[in-house]
C-alpha cells in the first residue's frame, strides 16, 4: 500500500469551515493564516500515518545479552482519535533479547512513529509491544505508557493532573511475575 499523503488544500478548507461554524470570521487578520498553519500542524502530528515503524527495527546487532534492556522516559505526543486533542506522556520499553539487540534510539523512533497517528493509548501500547516482539524476536517485551489526555483535562470531566497508565506485557514479562516486577521497579522506582 502506498504511503498516505496529506491533502493540504482540503485541510485548509475544512479549518476555514470550522472557524465559520463556531462563529468566527476567518478573514480577520489574526485568522487569515490559521487554516494553513493548522494544515501544516496536522501533517506534522499525523506523520506516523506515512511511516512504517518497523523500519527502525530492521538493523539489529548480534549480542549475547540475556538480561533486560530498558529505555524509560521516552517523551511523546499523540492525538486522541475520539476528540482530535493531544495526549502527552512517557513510554517505557523493556525487552529480553534473544541474541539480537537494536540501537537504543530506535526504540524512541518506534514510539514517535506509532505516536504520530490518531489513536487511543491502549492500542498504542499494544502496537509498540507487538512490533518489538515481531521484529526483534525478543523473549519478552514490556511496554508501559503514562499520559495526560487533553480530552480529560480541558473539556468534559475537566480533571487536570489525571494520568492514564497502560501496559502491554509479552513473553517473559507476561509469564514471569519477578521479571515484570523488576521492570516496574526500574520504571517507577519502587
Amino acid at each position: 500500500m502506498p504511503p498516505l499523503t496529506i491533502d493540504h488544500d482540503r485541510l485548509r478548507r475544512a479549518v476555514r469551515e470550522i472557524l465559520v461554524a463556531v462563529g468566527e470570521d476567518p478573514d480577520r487578520e489574526g485568522l487569515l493564516e490559521t487554516p494553513d498553519r493548522v494544515a501544516r500542524m496536522y501533517a506534522e502530528i499525523f506523520a506516523g500515518l506515512r511511516t512504517d515503524p518497523a523500519i527502525y527495527l530492521q538493523k539489529t546487532f548480534t549480542q549475547k545479552h540475556d538480561e533486560m534492556v530498558l529505555v524509560k522516559d521516552i517523551e511523546f505526543s499523540s492525538c486522541c482519535e475520539h476528540h482530535l486533542l493531544p495526549f502527552l506522556g512517557k513510554a517505557h520499553i523493556a525487552y529480553l533479547p534473544n541474541g539480537q539487540i537494536v540501537g537504543l534510539s530506535k526504540l524512541a523512533r518506534v514510539v514517535d512513529a506509532v505516536a504520530k497517528r490518531p489513536q487511543v493509548q491502549e492500542r498504542m501500547t499494544e502496537e509498540i509491544a507487538d512490533l518489538i516482539v515481531t521484529h526483534l524476536k525478543a523473549r519478552g517485551v514490556g511496554v508501559v505508557i503514562e499520559a495526560s489526555h487533553s480530552c480529560m483535562t480541558i473539556r468534559g470531566v475537566r480533571k487536570p493532573g489525571a494520568m492514564t497508565i497502560t501496559s502491554s506485557m509479552r513473553g517473559g514479562f507476561l509469564d514471569n511475575p519477578a521479571t515484570r516486577a523488576e521492570m516496574m521497579a526500574l520504571v517507577f522506582g519502587r
